[in-house]
């Protein structure tokens, strides 16, 4: 299967900046797979489109990954994206005894080798030291504060909302909130699970009313969710692994919908990956647990868990637009982003929403 199969002419206005309103009235385009149907509406329409079903949101939480400072002694500018913290206070290694140790995107890179020291400053002063060059151009990063302030408090302080590269401005402090989803309570993203950005309070309650229990889990979402596929043939493509945790309560509602032939709705592509990691290797069923899954879904992917899927419409040749495909089926998902291409849909982060049940 060739990566070029899912590419698309998309018109750069239609690359959404900014929210278009307030959460709850976005765009809907519903997909209906077996009347192979194409409808218009809002998202304001989801209660009655899954009434009776189980919607499975992400609660993780976004933090500011993107920090802004300068080089020491030099002052040039610097900015470092945050991936992946490496260790945790358990195994923190000798080297990094008073900080944290994380992968990191940096900018400019080919100035910034071993041994380079950085600085951000805001309410408190946060340090770096960059210790390794890694893949792809990232590096190992030492972070510490002067003062011993929490190096993560720090962060949360001063740092930016890592907004996607296709948004073409600042982060702004409506951002801090706008891309965050409602329920978000784990730290850990650097990238919102921006189908959940649709929903708010007054929709989920309508949810309710309409009989949709609402259940949460966790996985936390990695660079590798802005990653260009680099390769020609989808299947020689690999994701980065990204941590989830699925809670006792959460596995046995899922259990319970399967069980009852309940439409089981996933709110977006990382919630998707979750659910379907698990099941695929506890035989079609949800088991409480945590860990990490790199599972790559594209066409001819077996789904066990999820019915119906929430999503926006997302960038060319990428990961997720071949999960939406594989969920879709390819042909139904390239007519649909042609219909919603020409009734000019907002894609992206930012943008609409699509259902496909």
């Amino acid at each position: 299967m060739l990566v070029r199969d899912f590419d698309f002419d998309l018109p750069p206005e239609l690359i959404a900046q900014e929210p278009a309103g307030e959460r709850g009235a976005s765009r809907l385009l519903h997909l209906d797979r077996s009347r192979q149907d194409i409808g218009h509406r809002t998202i304001a329409d989801l209660p009655a489109l899954i009434e009776g079903d189980l919607l499975v949101v992400n609660n993780t939480r976004v933090f500011p990954a993107r920090l802004l400072g300068r080089r020491v002694p030099s002052g040039g500018a610097v900015e470092c994206l945050l991936v992946r913290q490496v260790y945790r206070e358990a195994d923190r290694p000798p080297e990094c005894a008073d900080g944290e140790l994380w992968e990191a995107l940096v900018h400019p890179g080919q100035r910034l080798g071993p041994g380079a020291l950085l600085q951000f400053e805001g309410t408190h002063i946060l340090h770096g030291e960059i210790l390794e060059r890694l893949f792809h151009g990232r590096r190992l990063v030492r972070l510490w504060t002067g003062d011993g302030s929490a190096v993560e408090r720090v962060v949360d302080e001063i740092g930016h909302m890592p907004l996607p590269p296709y948004i073409k401005r600042p982060d702004g402090i409506a951002d801090r909130d706008r891309y965050q989803t409602v329920f978000a309570r784990e730290r850990g993203s650097v990238a919102a699970p921006t189908a959940g950005l649709h929903l708010d309070r007054a929709l989920m309650a309508a949810l309710d009313a309409r009989g949709v229990a609402i259940v949460e889990i966790t996985l936390h979402v990695g660079y590798g969710t802005f990653q260009p596929v680099r390769v020609e043939r989808v299947e020689e493509h690999r994701l980065e692994p990204e941590r989830y945790e699925i809670g006792e309560a959460a596995a046995a509602a899922i259990n319970r919908a399967l069980a009852g032939g309940r439409r089981v709705v996933a709110v977006g592509t990382t919630t998707t990956r979750a659910l379907e990691a698990v099941g695929a290797t506890h035989d079609g069923r949800i088991a409480a647990g945590a860990g990490a899954t790199g599972l790559f879904i594209y066409p001819g992917f077996t789904f066990r868990i999820v019915g119906g899927l929430l999503t926006n419409f997302h960038l060319p040749r990428s990961s997720l637009l071949m999960l939406v495909a594989a969920f879709a089926g390819q042909e139904r998902i390239r007519h649909a982003y042609e219909v919603a291409i020409a009734e000019r849909y907002r894609f992206y982060s930012y943008g609409d929403a699509m259902l496909v049940l």
